[in-house]
């Protein structure tokens, strides 16, 4: 199944996914160290804003580097299906509706071996004979013993 990349719903989930992702680790990033800088060229800053600002950065950072790796899976993916050949089209003939179908020839059906008339007690050893050698096995007699049944 040849499909193009951009009907597929894995391609444009990875793409948006990366590009939040790459969005929210910018902004985290940018964000937290502009706090940072403000508080502490202002001689401001606390333990809270320089120790947790450190970690919202690393966080943002981790998120932002997932994000471009994303994206450039999604571009690498493309560069691949362009290089790829993509399949030629079949060309299908137009339905002639007026052509008559052609007959079915008849098949010859596997001759069914007939028994004549069997006692009781033959029956009952030939069923108890079958179901032994089924062994488990799923089906009925019938098909374990190839008799044909129509």
């Amino acid at each position: 199944m040849n499909k193009s990349l951009t009907r597929s719903i894995g391609f444009w989930l990875l793409l948006v996914l990366s590009l939040a992702s790459a969005a929210v680790g910018g902004w985290l990033v940018a964000g937290q160290i502009g706090s940072m800088t403000t508080t502490l060229l202002a001689n401001t800053a606390t333990g809270v804003d320089v120790y947790v600002g450190q970690s919202l950065v690393v966080v943002g950072a981790v998120l932002l580097g997932a994000g471009v790796i994303g994206i450039l899976i999604a571009v690498a993916l493309t560069a691949v299906q362009s290089v790829l050949p993509s399949a030629a089209p079949v060309a299908v003939e137009a339905i002639d509706w007026t052509a008559e179908e052609p007959s079915p020839e008849p098949s010859e059906a596997a001759p069914v071996a007939e028994t004549g008339a069997e006692t009781s007690e033959d029956a009952v050893a030939e069923t108890t004979e079958d179901d032994e050698r089924q062994n488990g096995s799923s089906g009925s007699t019938a098909t374990a013993t190839k008799i044909s049944v129509k």
